[in-house]
């Protein structure tokens, strides 16, 4: 009898963005992507971190300062913007990104102006906030869907130990 207890493609897709999430060097908030085809085929990944060229060493991580300038937030790429960026193959028309936490307003921009039809996300903590009902207003009006991952399995766990495998 074949195994009964396997992850659904959702929960192995939002898997892999979360693996993708722990490349980030930002030390308070890791998000990662991954779009995904009509075929359940992976076009990309991404995660939030720096732009290429830019020593993760040379700039700020701080959420706050005494001006934007000196925090994170000019500078970092979001983890969605990093994964449509990554692509290098055919179109992302219709394709769907599993993302942790619900795209920023420009981040959606991004999402809607690539073709991308669906967002999964496990989580829309700042729901209240002006960025995420900009979001949500623009998905809504350009026909993209959002839906909160519903899995069956709560964790994974990844081992990296031979005797494991």
């Amino acid at each position: 009898m074949k195994r009964d207890n396997y992850i659904s493609w959702d929960e192995y897709f939002m898997g892999i963005a979360m693996l993708s999430a722990n490349r980030s060097k930002d030390p308070n908030t890791q998000v990662g992507a991954c779009i995904v085809d009509g075929n359940n085929k992976i076009m990309s990944v991404g995660y939030n971190g720096l732009p290429i060229g830019c020593d993760d060493d040379d700039f700020p991580w701080e959420r706050s300062a005494d001006s934007d300038y000196d925090t994170k937030y000019p500078y970092v790429c979001h983890a969605e913007l990093n994964a449509i960026l990554n692509h290098s193959g055919p179109s992302l028309q219709g394709c769907k990104i599993y993302v942790a936490l619900f795209p920023c307003n420009e981040c959606a921009k991004a999402i809607i102006q690539s073709g991308i039809k669906e967002v999964i996300y496990l989580s829309d903590k700042y729901a209240d906030t002006v960025g995420t009902r900009a979001s949500k207003r623009m998905f809504d009006a350009s026909g993209v869907k959002y839906t909160k991952l519903r899995g069956t399995h709560d964790t994974l766990t990844l081992s990296f130990k031979e005797e494991d495998v």
